[in-house]
């Protein structure tokens, strides 16, 4: 399949990249961290004018009705920026779950589009729901096996609740909820929240779950694979203005070597997520998505290795930039799913067609 961006989804992305270069998103993440918003708020505030979190959302709810390829282009850019906050739950997730559910659209769904609403979601699971910036976002969704509910971050008090009910499902993990709504998470700027669950919105939703899980999972591997490139970006830079022995270390041929299996592990992977992108209403929507995140995760771990390696001791500190995308990486490649839940999406799809063929 030859697949080519177009001359104006190319424009959205320089115009988008043009933004977000001269916003300090640098700083902004780490005042994120420190728990000061504001900074974030007003480049999340300039991404919903250049129309990013209402690209998916129809036209009847102030959206621009664009193709998911369109999204996946936005989200590269994002991730290449490293912008902190709830993006692929506002620009992806939350839009293409109240899409299919009538009457929560009506109530949000404009809203989030324009940006007014910042939305996060969380996924239960094993009677736990962990959803991302949770005290930051004006919208908390919380999306069960067939429901689709209100939310809001658990208080201290109320997190052993969650602890209870994890330890009831046999699920590990539940120690981190013993002690606290706060999640520990790699990346300080992506804060995490035990969440309990309000009104319910929509029952018998499972297809839209589904398929909104799925949107995440694409748009997850969107923003690794733009903070893969950033990666590759900076220690390309830095490896031409740092001399070793008289010389500048982008001269010697080991450095060369890694910096170029992070370039072709990168382009390798592009392909995988676009190809996503075109199939998302095709039955082949869970194996593509996962192959795409599997792909661009391995890309941006590589990138990330490469990078730390290159840099040296400075690329360990927090004063360095690199650490906020070294960070995300590692954040990212299991915040929708590890890569041996995905690995197992692919190799089921797999079987069964094979086993369809067979038959």
């Amino acid at each position: 399949m030859r697949f080519a961006l177009s001359t104006e989804q190319l424009d959205f992305a320089a115009e988008l990249r043009k933004i977000l270069d001269a916003g300090q998103v640098p700083a902004a993440v780490r005042a994120w961290s420190s728990g000061d918003t504001a900074p974030g708020r007003a480049i999340l505030r300039q991404v919903a004018d250049m129309g990013v979190f209402g690209l998916i959302v129809d036209e009847e709810h102030g959206g621009a009705d664009a193709t998911a390829v369109d999204l996946v282009v936005a989200l590269v850019e994002l991730g290449r920026a490293g912008v902190p906050g709830p993006v692929i739950e506002s620009a992806a997730v939350v839009p293409a779950l109240l899409r299919q559910l009538p009457d929560a659209a009506e109530r949000w769904l404009p809203a989030v589009a324009s940006g007014e609403l910042l939305g996060t979601i969380g996924f239960e699971h094993g009677g736990r729901v962990v959803a991302l910036d949770a005290d930051t976002a004006d919208l908390v969704l919380v999306a069960g096996s067939a429901h689709v509910s209100t939310g809001r971050p658990a208080r201290p008090d109320e997190a052993p609740t969650q602890a209870a009910a994890a330890e009831r499902s046999g699920e590990h993990g539940a120690r981190r909820f013993e002690s606290a709504a706060v999640i520990a998470s790699i990346d300080p700027a992506r804060k995490l929240f035990a969440a309990l669950r309000d009104e319910v919105v929509a029952e018998a939703a499972q297809d839209a779950v589904d398929f909104a899980f799925d949107l995440g999972v694409l748009a997850c591997a969107a923003q690794l694979l733009g903070a893969g490139r950033a990666i590759l970006d900076q220690t390309t830079a830095y490896a031409k203005q740092r001399k070793q022995f008289g010389r500048f270390i982008g001269e010697f041929q080991a450095v060369k070597q890694q910096l170029a299996d992070v370039r072709i592990a990168l382009d390798l992977a592009e392909p995988l997520l676009y190809r996503a992108a075109l199939t998302l209403d095709s039955a082949d929507r869970a194996r593509d998505v996962s192959a795409a995140l599997v792909a661009c995760g391995d890309a941006a771990h590589r990138a990330s290795r490469a990078g730390l390696q290159v840099h040296g001791a400075i690329g360990y500190t927090a004063e360095c930039d690199l650490s906020l995308w070294l960070t995300r990486v590692a954040a990212l490649r299991t915040a929708w799913g590890t890569a041996d839940f995905h690995r197992a999406r692919i190799a089921t799809a797999l079987r069964t067609e094979d086993s369809h063929v067979i038959e």
